[in-house]
């Protein structure tokens, strides 16, 4: 009789000490684990595309049932733009958002969504990039776990001059990084790479006279107060192809009964995101009038020579990729795809009755 308390009470203590010492990724522990994540954003933290990631963070832990928490650091204060790839893959931050043009070289097959091919807004913009990563999966991403990916809206001309026409851009300075630059040059200016949160300084100061941005720059940079000009030139504005990426390794650290949550939230983001950049235009575009922001529209005619002189960045982007090892032909493809799916996109954005305050007169208010 004792000898058979004995058993169980033996078996009991083996049961309880195999409980204490269960590793933390298996059985009763997983389930109470709380991981940690820290994600990097660009954006100061009043912006909107500061505050949509914001409202992913915690629609995040909501949904894990707190399983899943994470630290936000806005305005850069994690990560700067141009460090935002390599801080993501080394695990500085586990994700964050940025876009392509601040890691030059690092994403080319990505960079042709940012040549001047005539987005007209946010909304499609943000369709037609996602598009294009889903077909093509560029190498260039392995070492990031793509969330989702977005765009700006088409640029426009802020200046502190007024441009009307293609010779009053001659002599001036535009902030312009990567691609768009190519384009700011192609227009007789001179471009400059410097990041977003130098420009409002260097407008004030004259450093630069001018910024190659949409609409809602003048809001979320508060470039209305420095500069006084805008020329709705978004037929030959490139967009910014923007990403929300990961860590690999962070990624493997989700359990599998939280990846599909996590997944199915990213995939929600996509399109509420394309809604936020369509807003944000409209937000920029109010405020500019409220500053006293001259908003310029090209003629037909300048619409013309400024789709002229820019059609060459396109044809160089094409040889430089050719002499990265690329055949043409397939280079070639990538811009017959977007320019696909722009059209495919803006018919859509007419067709649901979404306005923007760019694009042609049928998808204006």
């Amino acid at each position: 009789m004792m000898r058979g308390k004995f058993s169980v009470l033996v078996a009991g203590a083996i049961v309880f000490a195999a409980l204490i010492l269960l590793p933390l990724g298996g059985g009763v522990h997983a389930a109470s684990k709380v991981i940690h994540f820290k994600f990097a954003h660009i954006f100061p933290p009043p912006a909107k595309h500061s505050r949509i990631c914001e409202a992913f963070v915690k629609e995040l832990e909501e949904r894990t049932g707190g399983r899943i928490k994470t630290r936000y650091f806005g305005g850069g204060s994690l990560l700067k733009p141009p460090g935002m790839a390599k801080g993501i893959e080394m695990g500085i931050a586990d994700m964050g958002f940025a876009h392509v043009e601040y890691s030059p070289g690092r994403f080319p097959v990505t960079e042709v969504c940012d040549l001047p091919l005539g987005y007209p807004s946010g909304w499609v913009s943000n369709h037609v990039v996602n598009d294009f990563y889903q077909k093509f999966k560029p190498k260039e991403w392995s070492k990031l776990k793509v969330l989702w990916m977005h765009a700006s809206t088409p640029n426009v001309m802020i200046t502190t001059k007024p441009v009307r026409k293609l010779e009053d851009l001659k002599g001036l300075t535009i902030r312009a990084p990567g691609r768009v630059g190519n384009t700011v040059s192609a227009l007789g200016a001179s471009p400059a790479p410097m990041p977003i949160m130098e420009v409002y300084d260097a407008l004030a100061k004259g450093v630069v006279q001018g910024v190659n941005t949409p609409f809602e720059t003048l809001k979320t940079f508060r470039f209305a107060e420095v500069a006084k000009y805008t020329t709705a030139s978004w037929q030959v504005g490139n967009v910014y192809t923007f990403y929300v990426a990961m860590n690999k390794r962070s990624y493997e650290k989700i359990p599998p009964d939280l990846k599909g949550i996590f997944d199915e939230l990213c995939g929600e983001y996509k399109e509420k995101f394309a809604l936020m950049w369509n807003s944000v235009d409209f937000d920029g575009k109010d405020f500019a009038a409220k500053k006293g922001v001259k908003i310029m529209h090209l003629s037909p005619e300048q619409v013309a020579r400024w789709k002229k002189v820019t059609a060459p960045v396109i044809d160089a982007y094409v040889s430089d990729m050719v002499k990265k090892g690329y055949a043409e032909k397939e280079v070639r493809g990538w811009i017959s795809y977007l320019r696909e799916r722009i059209d495919f996109w803006t018919k859509k954005q007419i067709d649901y009755r979404i306005t923007s305050p760019t694009g042609p007169d049928q998808m204006r208010p």
